[in-house]
């Protein structure tokens, strides 16, 4: 019989060379649910295909997991990234419109209103001007158009150790520079996004890892234990190591009506 991990080292039958539920990639699944979803219901309502632009898209990597799930299929890719060496490792890459753009200076040559889908993950907390980025993206963003920002998180009050406590502790110890600039928690995330990008309304947000890796490793071949992270996650975003935030953009002059998140 065939030991159950040697079986399938595919994240979510998608990335090679992990854990079949690896709980670091989940957040990649649920965003290829969501995006899948929208663009189904963005063809069924304007017989159009959904322009979706993925900021930091790498590899290509989100395109992977929406093509799992029904919808894949009207979807049009873009890309934005620095793509240090080159284009050619973008999962089909010949079929995205790339772009190499430092997000720090924003999104001067992209067109505005002109996706229904941004996806943006893992990516602000690298930059020393967030907000900069996050308006541009809604620039670009269509009026009714979906947006998916992730981003890690500490506990809060725990994020202001990390703010103010590590860079100290660092400097003494002549650590490097850390690749991560911001300290979050879900709540002065979500601050943020109010007072950077009033146009958009909160959907939801959901948390990812509350603990993964090290002794319980073994049990991310289980599909139980990735199920019952995602409910953990979704009752306590708060207290993981990721969250997505998904929101909305309003048409313009259209009441601001949040939801609890």
């Amino acid at each position: 019989m065939t030991n159950r991990r040697t079986a399938s080292t595919k994240a979510f039958g998608v990335e090679d060379g992990y854990a079949p539920y690896r709980l670091r990639q989940a957040r990649y699944y649920d965003l290829g649910v969501d995006c899948a979803q929208w663009a189904n219901e963005h063809f069924a309502a304007t017989g159009r295909k959904c322009e979706l632009l993925d900021i930091g898209a790498n590899d290509g990597i989100t395109r992977r997991y929406v093509e799992l799930h029904p919808g894949h299929e009207h979807v049009n890719y873009h890309g934005v990234d620095l793509f240090p060496e080159g284009t050619s490792a973008v999962y089909k890459q010949e079929e995205w419109q790339l772009h190499q753009i430092d997000l720090s200076q924003g999104l001067p040559c992209l067109e505005s209103e002109a996706y229904d889908i941004i996806v943006c993950e893992q990516v602000l907390e690298h930059l020393h001007d967030p907000g900069l980025a996050m308006r541009e993206m809604v620039r670009v963003l269509r009026p009714g158009g979906r947006l998916v920002w992730g981003v890690p998180i500490f506990p809060h009050g725990v994020h202001l150790l990390r703010r103010h406590v590590v860079p100290v502790v660092d400097k003494w110890t002549n650590a490097g520079p850390r690749g991560h600039v911001q300290a979050w928690s879900k709540q002065t995330f979500l601050d943020l996004v109010k007072e950077q990008c009033p146009e958009l309304t909160v959907e939801a947000s959901r948390g990812f890892r509350i603990v993964s890796g090290g002794l319980l490793r073994p049990l991310e071949y289980s599909r139980w234990w990735w199920q019952l992270n995602r409910r953990v996650g979704a009752a306590v975003p708060g207290l993981c190591v990721e969250v997505q935030v998904l929101l909305q953009k309003r048409a313009a002059g259209e009441a601001e009506v949040r939801r609890a998140a």
